[in-house]
């Protein structure tokens, strides 16, 4: 019985929601392999997950020029040698559960679990292998913090890896598999039932709007593009999902009252239907998280940028716009000029699907466990 440890963080969904598909795959592939899926700062403790994380969203949702601050800082100077001296602390308590699990193999989804895994194997405490997992498209020097005690780094695109490779990681532990992501996206759905259970109808361009679930960034702005939509493209029909946002929704749903087109716009609180919503749509308009960009490009979405998180979110937008399969609607840009512009040029949207097959990387989760498998 072979056993794999997996670390993620707290701060967002991707790094869980990734942490989850790479344990889904293997409970499903391999019954010979024991896993078990852990928060390394809720291990360490709970008191301190809870201050950090609220203190995260805070940062992103209220003074998110304070968090870009935080974000540049802790690659280089007093901040990065904070974070180091501080996962290295906590890395006595993590060594706890890798003594008693006793792991072939640990799986990081966060940069703090992976600094705590290295340094522990630095002095020998631990010597099994360690996987990084990074859950964004840019990359940042936390990730890479002792790579030479790291075995495998698994990144979504060739130029991530071309970075990490000029940092000084070997170019044979690199993997461009793309970010791990459920096996659902791979299904197939009957199109005409997820139609029939939305209230949509299936000869109508669909919009798939994320409003920004619990953060609530950008909420003027976010109520601003939702007017825009459901005013100026009246055969256009939109779900927008909310998720824990309970203002945004109620401020969506007053706005679909409002103009009365509950006939062809929808506002969900939560739904765990994604991929098939996904698979009706033609474009999605989301803040440019890791998870939900990846999902859109697995399900071949072009797609429209707002509001993301200064740091990571924004390096994930520039990415994606080099690329040519997203816009990225700025602050002072006129929304309403440049859905207009997407409209009369629909052929705009199909150019950014055609670059789509580049960047999708539809099998991530399979590719990364078959690779680490075949070594333990």
């Amino acid at each position: 019985m072979k056993k794999v440890l997996i670390f993620y963080g707290a701060y967002g969904g991707g790094h869980l929601s990734a942490a989850k598909s790479i344990r889904d795959y293997l409970k499903a592939h391999y019954p010979d392999c024991e896993t078990m899926l852990v928060d390394c700062v809720e291990y360490i403790n709970k008191y301190l997950n809870k201050f950090s994380t609220t203190a995260y969203k805070e940062m992103a949702k209220k003074a998110p020029w304070v968090w870009k601050k935080v974000y540049t800082n802790s690659d280089h100077g007093a901040l990065s040698r904070i974070s180091k001296t501080s996962n290295k602390l906590m890395s006595r308590k993590l060594n706890t559960i890798l003594q008693e699990f006793k792991p072939d193999l640990v799986i990081s989804t966060h940069p703090f679990s992976n600094q705590m895994c290295t340094n522990l194997k630095k002095k020998k405490k631990i010597n099994c292998k360690i996987a990084t997992i990074l859950t964004d498209m840019a990359p940042h020097a936390q990730w890479i913090v002792d790579h030479e005690y790291i075995d495998y780094f698994f990144v979504s695109n060739q130029d991530l890896k071309d970075s990490l490779s000029d940092s000084g990681v070997a170019d044979f532990k690199i993997f461009v598999t793309g970010i791990p992501l459920s096996s659902r996206f791979s299904e197939k759905f009957d199109k005409e039932e997820v139609f029939k259970e939305f209230g949509l109808v299936p000869d109508k361009t669909t919009i798939l709007f994320f409003v920004g679930g619990e953060f609530g960034l950008g909420r003027k702005r976010t109520a601003l593009v939702f007017r825009a939509l459901i005013r100026l493209f009246k055969n256009f029909q939109v779900v927008a999902i909310s998720g824990r946002n309970k203002k945004m929704n109620t401020k969506l749903k007053d706005l679909v009252e409002l103009y009365k087109v509950s006939d062809r716009v929808k506002v969900l609180d939560y739904t765990n239907k994604v991929p098939e919503l996904m698979s009706i749509s033609n474009i999605v308009i989301t803040k440019p998280g890791g998870l939900t960009t990846t999902e859109s490009l697995v399900s071949n979405l072009p797609l429209i940028l707002i509001n993301p998180i200064p740091g990571q979110e924004e390096e994930n937008a520039e990415f994606l716009v080099k690329n040519g399969v997203a816009i990225w609607i700025h602050k002072k840009d006129n929304i309403a000029r440049i859905l207009k512009n997407l409209y009369r040029h629909p052929e705009k949207i199909e150019e950014m699907r055609s670059h789509i097959p580049a960047l999708a990387k539809p099998n991530s989760t399979r590719d990364i466990c078959e690779i680490l498998m075949k070594t333990i």
